[in-house]
């Protein structure tokens, strides 16, 4: 666990040069293995989607015999009722008294296994797509996703993915189960009377293809277009949200509101036309059921009058089809969500990129989980970089060294490029040029391995809605409270521990309980945690008070390990005596090095 969790959403005052911070968690951004059971593209969702033969076929079973039951109790009772009108003995009626009593709990429990069966294969099933689908995400994360596209990859995520439990619960499954016991109620109808069996044959096929037609004329567009409306929703609300305090300043959150009603009311008149197409071919299908009892009536009453057809057995061919039909209404409903389903599978492809920009780190090597050592230090030869889809390099030919234990200040305007050299730093960007720690080239190395000895604290860090404990142990799972209280102590938060009752204090979602200052220090604590041969500490004064930014700077800078290399990372006046040296940055280029004193005397212990 070598690189920062995920992050608060930045602020809007950051520049696109700026605009994308690490964690201060020492969380693993790249998977030791991308995992290839989820391919970003359509046919490859879709097959993820699905669950095993092993899970899927006993729901599937389940409710063919469900289903299958209906239409015989149906059959049965409609035999029954007709004989026994005929005042027979009993013992000519018995086994169908026996028929209907059984096949009534066969519905029943059939029904119950369908459910339980199927709901378990699809949710197992959605909790694999979802983990492999955030997977494959891991490398492209923080850089490859932008601001821009977050609320899309979070609609994706969980509405789209969660529409795809649809796939075998209300596509696959009810497609299997009512053509078989359509075909075998046919066959059923074939042995009482053949005719009979021809018009409901005709009039299945009708009902599915008019259906399926009319829910695709009627629907179709505003199937399709639910999940991009979806998305556009989402990334208006997170917008609005990550962009609240400025919209607030500048008074512009009227305006932001009004695109989130106006993205909800698309998505409503949307959901409203689908309903209204289901609506409408759920009549069609009841018209056709109708027309099909009506069918067999007329086909078969001649040979009831000719004797070559009981009255019992026209009472079966006219009400079989009403059963059938029964079954056979899940199939418009489920090409409706067919439709769906494939809309939300093309969106998750669109949003899941299938290839890395070339921005981004190649993963070539497998991670090793053993720290590079930093023996010279860090060591930037000619490097550049830039942000995944930006049209110029935010750093250019930069010569850039730290040594072990060496303090250094980053200086420049928003924009210059800052941001961008402490991504390089801990390769959430790759870098041409030459970049080593100690005596390795960082593309010998794995992503994860490097973040083992660069650690970076966010701007902005991120914590969770836990208590300070937790917030903690993210960094070191391992570790006791005594550590965890000892390293608050150094970051100047003991009597603020204190004050908050110990550890058990919670400290709000993302923070909202405790200042801006105080999560720069919990974040450093984190840090601290870890012991990263080289922390890079980006901007930590940017939430705090221009007043108490010179005495936080002064803990910050105090609490590191004296033998703990330092980049920091800064718009603000540093006071004398934190730094050994200052380099300026300006339009993605060293411009100044200064020296501030002796490179062997730091202000930590």
């Amino acid at each position: 666990m070598s690189s920062p969790s995920p992050r608060r959403p930045p602020s809007p005052r950051e520049t696109s040069a700026e605009r994308r911070d690490s964690g201060a968690i020492p969380l693993s951004r790249r998977a030791d293995a991308v995992s290839q059971s989820v391919e970003a593209t359509t046919a490859g969702v879709l097959r993820t989607a699905m669950p095993s033969g092993r899970r899927f076929w006993p729901g599937a079973a389940s409710a063919f015999v469900s289903e299958a039951s209906a239409v015989a109790l149906l059959a049965v009772s409609a035999w029954l009722i007709v004989r026994a009108s005929e005042q027979p003995l009993v013992m000519y009626i018995t086994a169908a008294v026996v028929g209907v009593r059984l096949f009534a709990l066969t519905r029943a429990s059939f029904r119950y296994l369908d459910r339980l069966a199927g709901h378990d294969a699809a949710l197992r099933q959605l909790a694999v797509t979802r983990s492999d689908l955030v997977r494959r995400l891991i490398p492209f994360a923080p850089d490859g996703v932008t601001r821009s596209r977050r609320g899309s990859v979070l609609a994706a995520l969980v509405d789209d993915v969660d529409d795809l439990q649809n796939l075998p619960l209300r596509v696959v499954q009810p497609l299997v189960a009512s053509a078989a016991v359509a075909l075998g109620s046919v066959v059923l109808v074939a042995f009482v009377w053949w005719p009979a069996a021809l018009t409901l044959l005709a009039c299945v096929l009708v009902a599915a293809a008019a259906a399926i037609l009319w829910g695709w004329a009627s629907g179709a567009r505003a199937e399709r277009a639910i999940a991009p409306l979806r998305s556009r929703l989402a990334d208006a609300i997170v917008d609005h949200l990550g962009s609240l305090d400025v919209l607030l300043a500048y008074g512009a959150e009227t305006e932001s509101r009004a695109r989130i009603r106006e993205a909800d009311a698309a998505l409503r008149r949307a959901v409203v036309q689908r309903s209204a197409a289901q609506a409408g071919t759920a009549a069609v299908v009841s018209l056709v059921a109708g027309a099909a009892s009506i069918a067999a009536i007329v086909v078969a009453t001649p040979a009831l009058l000719d004797g070559a057809l009981s009255a019992p057995a026209l009472g079966v061919v006219v009400l079989v089809p009403m059963a059938v039909f029964e079954v056979f209404g899940s199939v418009p409903m489920a090409a409706s969500a067919w439709r769906q389903v494939r809309a939300s599978a093309e969106r998750i492809a669109e949003s899941v990129p299938v290839k890395a920009p070339a921005e981004l780190v190649p993963e070539s090597v497998p991670a090793s989980g053993v720290a590079p050592e930093l023996g010279r230090g860090l060591r930037l030869r000619r490097v550049s970089a830039r942000w995944p889809g930006a049209a110029e390099a935010s750093l250019t030919g930069i010569d850039f060294d730290v040594r072990p234990g060496e303090r250094v200040l980053v200086v420049g305007s928003s924009g210059s490029g800052k941001t961008t050299l402490a991504h390089a730093l801990v390769r959430f960007l790759d870098v041409t040029g030459r970049y080593s720690i100690g005596d390795r080239s960082v593309g010998d190395l794995a992503s994860d391995d490097v973040r083992l000895t660069v650690g970076l604290c966010e701007q902005q860090p991120m914590l969770f809605d836990e208590d300070i404990r937790q917030n903690l142990l993210f960094a070191r799972d391992t570790a006791t409270d005594a550590e965890l209280v000892s390293t608050l102590e150094r970051v100047g938060l003991g009597a603020w521990l204190r004050e908050r009752g110990g550890l058990d204090a919670r400290v709000g979602e993302r923070g909202a309980l405790i200042s801006g200052g105080q999560a720069q220090r919990l974040a450093l604590a984190r840090a601290l945690l870890r012991r990263f041969p080289v922390l890079i500490l980006d901007e930590p004064t940017a939430g705090v008070d221009p007043e108490a930014s010179d005495a936080l700077l002064g803990d910050l800078l105090t609490a590191v390990w004296h033998d703990q290399a330092v980049v920091l990372i800064s718009h603000v006046t540093v006071p004398a005596g934190l730094v050994d040296r200052t380099v300026r940055l300006d339009r993605g280029r060293l411009v100044a090095h200064s020296r501030n004193g002796s490179t062997g005397g730091h202000p930590g212990t």
